[in-house]
């Protein structure tokens, strides 16, 4: 009998939750087949089978909270499943839809079949109804027998039911009138964003100073070698490799905005490890860019695709989450015209990127259209002075203005 454990986490993670299971107990499973998946404060991580073989026990059930390396399910490699663990079904008759039942006259057999019904649900799907509302009595099953999976309860046709109620006793949909309320538990991942984003309000001495760039340069250089940067590195030409390179380069200049606080320490830190924040279904992440300093403009661009791809597929793992040094966020893409975006702690700033515009702007005496972005610099005003946070955005505006100077290193 082998043992199925959670992952182990880093030192950063406490512990993670259980958000659903793809086996049952007593299901044959064949090697690296997703068993479950648990959710932490900043990914969700797959337990794979370890071999072909029976899931014989499943010890912890979905939302219960699991520590690093912690016993979840047993496992007997190389066993077959039995027939006692199988849903008796006969193979050559079609599954039959899940229908409602109907309500009989003495009341009780209906109460013991909507029983028997919730027993038979797995653990995800029973998590789907208290979440979306919708009763699984009235959703077409597309799974062995009928039976309904956490796949069929996320159709978004599906009408939520207002019988159906959260985990705290209230109901998840309300109808007031011909209008309703959906009541959605928050995920382990938005309390996480939620609770650290007010305690970097609360615990820091934070400021944001703002400047402005022509990119009319940067754009110019872009459309001359896009074409030619595709074909010799495979990877699209953006702005944000541009960013990073200068803001690397900046944080040479002015090692404080690199630098984090440890209590009553202040760090200084010898790379350069920068987050981008990037937007997934479940919410904001901020995957690291590791030595920066060391990484092509090339490098730069295949690693932010790569990250966004994983983002939108769930696959982000905590070694491309955890450290980092400084964070650059991009509210540009959703057409955001200027914000202050919150600290990271323990980073000491964050840059905010935002939308370009065409603006009349004065250059030697005349007025020219230009292209223009505004920047956002957020900073802990108990590590970093007004002057510094100053000077590193100038001359991160600099450095955008006029690409040439990162490569004379001037």
């Amino acid at each position: 009998m082998a043992e199925i454990k959670a992952p182990v986490f880093p030192e950063s993670v406490a512990d993670g939750t259980i958000v659903e299971w793809h086996v049952t107990e007593g299901q044959q499973v064949n090697r690296d087949d997703l068993l479950a998946e648990i959710e932490t404060d900043k990914v969700v991580l797959e337990v794979v089978a370890p071999d072909n073989g029976v899931v014989t026990r499943i010890v912890k059930q979905v939302d219960d909270t699991v520590l690093s390396d912690e016993l979840i399910a047993e496992f007997e490699a190389g066993a077959s499943a039995s027939a006692e663990a199988a849903p008796a079904v006969d193979p050559d008759q079609p599954a039959a839809p899940v229908q409602p039942k109907q309500a009989t006259d003495g009341g009780e057999p209906a109460q013991a079949s909507a029983e028997a019904d919730h027993k038979d649900q797995s653990p995800a799907v029973r998590k789907a109804a208290k979440v979306s509302g919708v009763d699984p009595k009235n959703v077409e099953g597309s799974g062995r027998g009928g039976r309904v999976t956490k796949t069929d309860m996320s159709n978004p046709t599906l009408k939520a039911d207002s019988s159906i109620t959260s985990d705290s006793g209230r109901p998840v949909a309300e109808a007031v009138g011909e209008r309703t309320e959906k009541r959605v538990p928050m995920t382990r991942l938005r309390k996480t964003i939620a609770n650290r984003l007010l305690a970097a309000s609360q615990e820091t001495a934070m400021l944001t100073t703002f400047n402005e760039v022509n990119m009319k340069p940067l754009m110019d250089m872009r459309t001359k070698y896009k074409d030619q940067f595709e074909k010799r590195h495979g990877t699209r030409l953006g702005f944000m490799s541009l960013f990073v390179k200068a803001a690397t380069e900046a944080l040479k200049r002015y090692p404080a905005v690199n630098a984090s606080l440890d209590g009553d320490d202040i760090v200084y830190h010898g790379y350069y490890d920068i987050g981008v924040a990037v937007s997934s279904n479940r919410g904001l992440v901020v995957p690291v860019l590791r030595d920066t300093d060391r990484m092509s403009m090339a490098d730069v661009e295949a690693k932010i695709r790569e990250f966004g791809g994983k983002a939108q597929e769930g696959k982000l793992g905590l070694e491309d989450m955890v450290g980092g040094t400084f964070t650059i966020s991009n509210g540009g893409v959703f057409g955001s015209l200027m914000s202050t975006p919150i600290l990271n702690p323990p980073q000491t700033a964050i840059l905010g990127m935002h939308a370009i515009n065409d603006r009349p702007m004065a250059v030697n005496g005349e007025v020219k259209i230009l292209p223009m972005m505004y920047l956002a610099l957020s900073y802990d005003h108990r590590m970093i002075d007004g002057k510094e946070a100053v000077q590193f955005l100038v001359t991160l505006k600099e450095l955008v203005e006029d690409p040439t100077m990162l490569l004379l290193d001037l």
